[in-house]
């Protein structure tokens, strides 16, 4: 029998060739790994961009276009959960900052408080993007997530500059059924959140995605059109935007914005 015909022979050869492929992948890894991460920030500041009405749905537009209307609109931010203010832009880069990264770092979260929105950890900064028209805010986008049916949803809430209508939402993750949850990602169902309220008369956050049909948002604010056959989904975006306009979440700081006290 040949060398290359023993089984020691075969065994070497095979442990070298995984080797060899384990460095290669590994290698490829690290190497487009800034690429990966810039393309995921992008995409996702393209969504930014289409819950505040900057993009339309299905526009293509380069990295140049989204950095020039950043830079000529959006003053990104951090907010402080636990008290609604705004961490000093010298303390963190507001636009770099990772806020789905940090919720999972112990030293940069906390154990989230009660919820019904299957929030397990909160971050203890968020991120809200200024809209701004000339010198004045003219919306602001949050950040907000929650437990779907088959995984988290991931998205962003327009707010106009009285902290409480509606002016745009987007999903940007989101695992739901297609042609049922998955319709959250429609623009169509999209637009029937605009014009509608999130707080209450008594500033409680009551938005709420109901079965059947809302009325319009003038004669019926506080409720959005549900999703035919996905009533767990819908209830799902019931709880986690609830959630988010919450003290628990973004509550505080938009308080502080309706007062005037964010600067």
């Amino acid at each position: 029998m040949s060398k290359r015909e023993s089984t020691r022979y075969t065994l070497l050869f095979a442990t070298a060739v995984c080797v060899v492929c384990a460095l290669l992948v590994s290698v490829a890894a690290v190497t487009l790994q800034p690429r990966q991460a810039a393309s995921a920030r992008l995409y996702m500041e393209k969504n930014v961009l289409l819950a505040a009405g900057l993009l339309e749905p299905g526009a293509n537009v380069t990295a140049a276009d989204v950095n020039r209307i950043f830079d000529e609109r959006i003053k990104v931010r951090l907010v402080d959960l636990a008290t609604g203010e705004l961490v000093p832009p010298d303390r963190m880069d507001a636009r770099s900052y990772d806020q789905r990264k940090a919720r999972g770092d112990p030293t940069m979260s906390r154990v989230a408080p009660a919820n019904n929105a299957g929030i397990g950890r909160l971050p203890n900064y968020a991120v809200a993007y200024f809209i701004m028209k000339g010198d004045q805010v003219d919306q602001i986008v949050i950040a907000v997530e929650g437990l779907g049916m088959w995984g988290t949803i991931y998205g962003f809430l327009a707010l106009d500059r009285d902290g409480n209508t509606v002016r745009g939402l987007t999903y940007y993750d989101q695992k739901e059924t297609p042609g049922l949850g998955g319709e959250i990602g429609n623009p169509k169902w999209q637009a029937l959140w605009h014009g509608r309220k999130g707080f209450d008369d008594q500033w409680n956050a009551r938005i709420t995605v109901i079965k059947g049909q809302a009325g319009t948002p003038e004669a019926d604010p506080l409720r959005v059109d549900g999703l035919s056959g996905a009533t767990v989904t819908s209830n799902a975006i019931t709880r986690l935007m609830q959630f988010w306009l919450s003290d628990k979440g973004y509550g505080k700081f938009l308080k502080r914005f309706r007062e005037g006290k964010v600067t």
